[in-house]
Order: structure tokens, then sequence, then C-alpha cells
């Protein structure tokens, strides 16, 4: 007699509540599953959690991580930033609402996993997506297109809707039992939501929360004014992270602030002034800023006024403000902090 093969899949976990759940299903079918997590640069896992004190009631966490601490498999979270650039640039099938990527994200996700797959001598791919869940990349038109474009053709399986597509090579193969798959389709979550319940789940990240801030519009009109400033589209993780952070206030196309908003913000900034051109009251308590762009003399008057009216000062008749414009060089200011009304809507990036 000999042992019979292990099965392995590789399940491309987002942190959210569907590939928590499309995981648990194979698991369940005593398939070995390992998690792949790709960092774009663009995710929201493990990034702003820690600085803002938004829902500080609940742990900070990275979902990804815990949702393979949930199902007690390993998680390998790999660096694409460089490869997904072009993804970003020149999608193929364009962009979503926002400047999301999705059809051609979800292609080079699984293109990906698939080259993972055959190194490390794993079996298929798993993925929690659901048919008609999300406009663009979960239509019953465009999942074959990531099978085909991904190469993956029918070692991609996604155990949450596979009785709405056809038959995969693991289930053709006796791999999985496709009768204890599932048939979920459309937006709504309560299915997954019911699911959880039955499996013991009650502590998932926010379902249709997303997991990518290209999908979040404040945060591509910041990517979008970046690019048109600088009159490219090149970027560096540095550029990413900083959109993420703090409000961004542009009163021309010189420069731009970005203001902290809270305690943590502060501390994450302060990491940057070696970087970047900043300033800060010293007259009265209140947060750093930084500048990114080349202002006159009249715009650094003007970045002073705004960030007085952030500081404590803000309603005494001046406020005394440093700017440091590089290693050595400072300039002070002693300034009337400008009014809420002052600061044009317009300049909010």
């Amino acid at each position: 007699m000999t042992d019979k093969k292990q099965i392995k899949a590789v399940s491309l976990i987002s942190g959210g509540l569907d590939s928590l759940l499309s995981t648990k299903l194979l698991l369940d079918q005593g398939v070995h599953v390992e998690g792949i997590n790709f960092f774009t640069g663009f995710c929201v896992e493990g990034h702003t959690h820690a600085i803002r004190k938004q829902k500080s009631d609940k742990q900070k966490r990275n979902n990804a991580l815990w949702v393979a601490e949930q199902l007690g498999i390993k998680l390998h979270i790999i660096d694409v930033i460089e490869e997904y650039r072009d993804v970003l640039l020149n999608p193929k099938h364009g962009y979503g609402k926002n400047m999301n990527p999705c059809l051609d994200c979800k292609g080079f996700m699984v293109k990906k996993a698939k080259e993972w797959m055959e190194e490390n001598e794993f079996d298929f791919i798993i993925t929690g997506e659901v048919m008609g869940q999300r406009p663009m990349s979960q239509r019953k038109d465009t999942m074959p297109v990531v099978q085909a474009e991904s190469g993956a053709d029918d070692l991609l399986l996604r155990p949450l809707c596979a009785k709405h597509l056809p038959e995969t090579k693991a289930e053709k193969e006796g791999w999985v039992d496709r009768e204890q798959l599932l048939d979920f389709s459309g937006r709504t979550r309560k299915p997954q939501m019911a699911l959880a319940k039955a499996y013991g789940f009650d502590d998932y990240a926010t379902p249709a929360g997303g997991c990518c801030f290209l999908t979040d519009k404040q945060y591509s009109d910041k990517l979008v004014d970046m690019w048109q400033s600088r009159g490219n589209r090149d970027y560096q993780l540095d550029d990413l992270m900083m959109l993420k952070v703090g409000r961004h206030i542009r009163p021309n196309q010189r420069f731009k602030m970005i203001v902290a908003r809270e305690e943590g913000e502060v501390k994450f900034l302060e990491g940057y002034r070696n970087q970047y051109a900043n300033l800060y009251p010293t007259s009265c308590n209140g947060p750093i800023a930084l500048i990114d762009g080349e202002p006159n003399q009249e715009d650094l008057k003007i970045a002073a006024q705004i960030l007085a009216r952030y500081s404590q000062g803000r309603e005494q008749p001046n406020v005394e403000v440093e700017v440091k414009l590089n290693v050595g060089v400072t300039q002070q200011f002693s300034v009337k902090p400008l009014g809420v009304d002052e600061i044009p809507k317009a300049w909010f990036v």
C-alpha cells in the first residue's frame, strides 16, 4: 500500500470574510491550505491601523494575519510593489469607479499565486470570489477572464460560488467534493455572515470593507493630485504611505501641506522631517506639517497661517511658527491664524 498524496492548495488571503470562509471550506475537506497575501503598497492592511485612533475600542491587528491565525494556517506575505506598478499605470481593462484596476489586479494576483503554487509544488489555487459581488472583476463574464489571463485556467477554484461555475481540476480529480462547495451570488453578505456564525467566527473584518486604498475616492483623488502636480505618474512607497496620513491641503500647484490630525500622525510625520520641509508652532501646542513641492516665500507664510489654524493658538492674535526648509535652514513667522472660512474647500485634496 502507498500513502495517498496530500493535496495542497494556496489561498489568496485578503483579510476579509470571503477568503476566511473559502479557506475554511477546503480545510474541512482535508485539503492542506496555506495562505498568500500580496503587498502592493495600496493595501489597507498593516498601515494606518496603528496610527489613527479610529475604532480605538478594537484591538489593532493585521486582518490577513488574523485570518491565518483563526484557521491555523501559514500565511506568506509577498512584496509585489514594483511588479504591481504596471498593473496600476497601464490596466488593460481600465479602472473601476476610482483608481482601482480591479480586473487586471485580480488577474495579476492569481498569476502570481500560480507561480508560487508551481514553485512550491502545490496543486491548485482558491479565492474568496463570489459571482456578482464586485461590479468589475466578479461578474459572470469577467470571472473567466481572470482564469484565462492569469494562466490558472481550471486550477482556480472559487469555493463560495463554485456551483455557478464549470468544474475545476480539483473537482474533476476528486481532490474536493463539489457537493460541499457553495452557490453564493450577488452583493448581499448575509449568507457569508450566517456561515461565519455557524463556524463560530465573530470578530472578522467588516464585510465589503475593501482591502485596497485604490477603491477609496479620497485616496484616489490624492494620488491623481500628486501625479498632476509632479507632471508624471511615478511613485515610491513613501509617497503611497503619505497619502494615507493627515489633511492634504494644496493652496496652489507649487506646494501641498500634509497636516497631522492627531498624536499618532504627528509621530508618523516626524519620521519624515529630514526628507520634507516642515513646520510647527513654537508659541503653543499644535501639529507638525510637511511640505511637498517648491513653495515661495509667500507660500510659506500661507502655510504658517494654515498650520496656526490647526494649533491650540487658533484663537490668539498671532502664532509663532518655525519652518525648516532643510538641515540647518529655518525661518520664523509670526502669523495670524486663518479662520475656518478662510481656507477654501477647493484647497483640500
